[in-house]
């Protein structure tokens, strides 16, 4: 009795880790797609899509946890989290060429973005949300708690989305304090080495049988 009054106490937990998440993912969605649009900064509107993925992730994820049940057995993924997994995988890949394609131009055509003062303070705030949910939800799924696979690569993401706006800040602050243009096209490049492991790890859960955590 006592372990199941546990498991339904830490899926609680679980599902509003999931919905917070959610929420702020369509804060970075909004804010850093629309303010990279109208600075012209590839950095930023990187992170803006890549939020995007993130928020389809963290739904899929909590749909799950709101199917899920105290008593259910640990350590699975099922083959609708495997799907959504390649897709994650795929739209990562997809967001890899528009980085380095639009990257590239600014680059070659001298495309100088603007000062972002929206953009610099949702990747300062970023910084903190981030590293919080990520502490947050990587404890929830360890296996001896809930043992969730699905919500410990979600919580990966949250890591990643962490190096990412570290580097999308400072692509904006260099720009906008020493005019140095071509760091925001630069920082976008180094954002390609987070997103494409993200996206292989991605792929690979996509691509695995359901098997127990660990095995």
């Amino acid at each position: 009795m006592a372990t199941l009054v546990a498991g339904t106490s830490l899926l609680r937990q679980a599902r509003l880790a999931q919905v917070l998440t959610l929420a702020w993912m369509c804060v970075e969605l909004g804010v850093a797609l629309g303010a990279g649009i109208m600075a012209r900064s590839v950095a930023l509107t990187a992170f803006g899509i890549d939020s995007g993925i993130e928020l389809f992730t963290a739904a899929v994820v909590l749909r799950r946890l709101l199917q899920r049940t105290p008593s259910e057995e640990r350590g699975e993924l099922t083959a609708g989290e495997r799907r959504a997994s390649r897709l994650v995988g795929y739209g990562l890949y997809a967001l890899v060429v528009y980085i380095v394609v639009s990257a590239a131009g600014s680059l070659v055509l001298q495309i100088k973005p603007d000062a972002s003062p929206a953009g610099l303070t949702l990747t300062i705030l970023a910084l903190p949300v981030m590293a919080f949910l990520w502490k947050w939800r990587i404890g929830l799924a360890d296996r001896d708690r809930l043992g969730s696979p699905a919500l410990r690569g979600d919580a990966a993401c949250s890591l990643v989305c962490l190096y990412l706006a570290g580097t999308t800040l400072a692509g904006l602050l260099l720009n906008q304090l020493f005019g140095f243009w071509w760091a925001d096209p630069i920082a976008g490049l180094v954002l390609v080495w987070w997103i494409r492991g993200e996206a292989n790890e991605a792929l690979d859960a996509g691509r695995s049988s359901t098997r127990p955590e660990g095995n």
